[in-house]
Parts: C-alpha cells; structure tokens; sequence
C-alpha cells in the first residue's frame, strides 16, 4: 500500500467493499469491510485472543473500543451490552463509515462511530475494549494510551491485547511505570502468541490525559 496505512485518516487505496462471515458475540453474522482497513478479510488472531479472554462488558455505560477498524470488537459489545453505549473511535475515516454500515446492518443503535476528538470531554468509560494499532510507533501509542485511559471510571477495566513479539512485555512494565497508583496494570492472558494486558482504576477518576514531561 506504499505510504496508504490502516491508521491513514484517509485512505488512498481502493475501497473494495467485501462481505465477510464472522462470529462475534455468540453469533454468526455477515459484515461489511473494505481495502485501506486493518484486516479486512477476517477477525485478525489479536481480536479473536483479545474477545476470548474478557468477561461480559459492563451492561451500561459508555465503553471504549479505542482503533476499532471495521468494528469487530465494536459491534461484539454493542450485542452483549445492549444498554451501553460504545464508542467506535479511529482515525480511519473509512473504517468509521464501515462500523456504521455494520451496526446499521445488524440494528445495533448503540454504538457512536467517530474520530478521537469528537468523543465529548465530559465522557468518562466504565470499560476499554482495544487492539491498539502497535506500527504507529512507540511515542504515538503511548501517547494515544495517556490520553484514554486515564478517563477509565473508578472500578473501571481497560483491556489491551499486544502481539508479544510486538513487544507487549515492555508496553505492560511501561503502562506500570507510567500510570499513577490509582491504576493496577497485570497480564491477564496468553494465547496464540499474544498477550492480553489488563489495566484497572480503582482510585477516583479523572477527565484529563496525562501530560508527558
């Protein structure tokens, strides 16, 4: 794709709709995605370990599908949870429209598609839900990570699966050493060459992202 990634606001490749089959949230359903996004042909191996190895989502509240991509994880807990509300944030114009069409398409009313900055200030997340897009680079993801999870509400769970040859190790002891004592960071689960990194807020919760020195 050159310089055309899936974390490319818009992509310059040719869309290229496709239906694809997928089995989310004890369902087999038909979803639509297309060129120019993260994974287009299938629910990638990260998803699957990351959608495996969580428990229910909170059933209200707002939830946070932070690079949601065609919307696997989105749209997963939007069926479960069907009194929360989930936000479907990425910076992929086209993968936006794409989780529209899908939760159109499965008449899930509950899910917000949208970029990062209009997600409403005031917004705090009872849970985070991500397959965090690890090929932006080391500076960008940590600083995508400070920005959201620090709006996690007090008991509120963000879950975060990372290829471990991508360097999951190192993200988790760096998400210890860098969050404040409000947070608990441990490894939750190993499959399939990923590791799936649970952060937990058990202090008061805060609506501003840390700001790096």
């Amino acid at each position: 794709m050159g310089s055309d990634h899936y974390f490319s606001a818009s992509p310059a490749s040719a869309e290229n709709l496709r239906q694809i089959s997928a089995h989310l949230a004890g369902r087999d359903v038909q979803v639509t995605t297309a060129g120019g996004v993260f994974s287009p042909d299938r629910v990638d191996a990260g998803t699957q370990v990351l959608l495996a190895n969580t428990p229910p989502p909170p059933p209200g509240g707002d939830i946070l599908d932070l690079g949601c991509g065609w919307g696997p994880v989105s749209l997963s807990v939007a069926m479960d949870s069907p009194h929360a509300t989930v936000w479907a944030v990425d910076v992929n114009e086209r993968a936006l429209d794409l989780v529209r069409r899908n939760a159109e398409r499965l008449g899930l009313a509950n899910i917000n598609a949208v970029t990062p900055d209009d997600v409403p200030a005031d917004v705090v997340f009872r849970g985070i839900r991500s397959n965090p897009p690890i090929r932006v680079g080391k500076s960008v993801l940590h600083d995508m990570l400070l920005r959201w999870i620090p709006r996690l509400d007090e008991r509120g769970d963000g879950w975060f699966v990372v290829q471990r040859n991508l360097g999951s190790d190192s993200l988790q002891r760096w998400l210890a050493a860098t969050l404040d004592e409000s947070f608990s960071v441990h490894r939750a689960a190993t499959a399939r060459g990923y590791r799936v990194l649970k952060v937990r807020r058990h202090g008061t919760p805060a609506t501003e992202s840390i700001t790096l020195p």
